[in-house]
């Protein structure tokens, strides 16, 4: 069955939040980077203007952008709603109301549009679908990083966890999640048994971030290559 643009809701994040997501230090900012499920996020753009190094992937890559932009403003409303209607699901501090949320995911999507098919050119927005072979050597990445997607979206299944971050792992020498909890922000045995599978042969660790907007939102799965120090 064919991937449709209208089952996808675009909600991108900026450079500043990947770096709290993730703990990116400085030293990691001049590192190749692989970014897994970016979508409309602004930090391949930003990495770029700062002369990083960022090849993000993703399904909505396929699509032009006059179509990406059309689906941003058809759930705008959507979102922006449903998130007045959760407020005390949330931790405002970092971003301290809705109309500050929403300028800033609006911002952040913007710069990814004006970015987005010269950055196509230049093979920075990869088409990609996890469990699909990558088409890069191993350890052609320092740094592969996944945010909202791998362990929040436990309905499909461990295999294909395993099975993705598998990919990832052979074309990065480490792996960054985040965040490690549900959609729901509940922990769930996807996590543990992810761990128990992975820890056999990388180094495998919990920590914990700055970045908790969600309530419960504010851990980071770090799996890494043996021979990475």
């Amino acid at each position: 069955m064919a991937f449709k643009l209208d089952s996808v809701v675009p909600w991108g994040r900026n450079m500043e939040e990947y770096k709290l997501m993730f703990r990116l230090e400085d030293n990691d900012m001049s590192k190749k980077i692989a970014g897994f499920g970016d979508g409309p996020a602004c930090f391949n753009y930003e990495m770029t203007e700062r002369n990083g190094s960022v090849i993000s992937f993703d399904l909505i890559y396929q699509f032009s952008k006059e179509d990406i932009e059309k689906r941003i403003e058809e759930v705008r409303t959507t979102v922006m709603q449903q998130m007045r209607e959760n407020m005390d699901n949330y931790v405002w501090k970092n971003i301290k109301s809705l109309e500050e949320l929403e300028s800033t995911r609006m911002s952040a999507m913007r710069k990814f549009l004006s970015d987005y098919e010269k950055g196509k050119a230049e093979g920075r927005y990869v088409f990609h679908e996890l469990l699909d072979k990558l088409p890069y050597g191993a350890d052609y990445f320092d740094i592969g990083l996944s945010s909202h997607f791998l362990l929040m979206y436990t309905s499909l299944g461990y295999d294909f966890h395993i099975a993705s971050m598998t990919e990832m792992l052979r074309v990065c020498k480490e792996i960054r999640i985040f965040p490690i909890v549900d959609l729901d922000a509940n922990k769930t045995d996807l996590i543990k048994n992810v761990i128990d599978y992975f820890q056999r042969d990388y180094n495998v660790e919990i920590v914990k971030t700055e970045y908790e907007f969600q309530k419960g939102d504010n851990k980071l799965l770090i799996i890494k290559n043996r021979d990475v120090i």
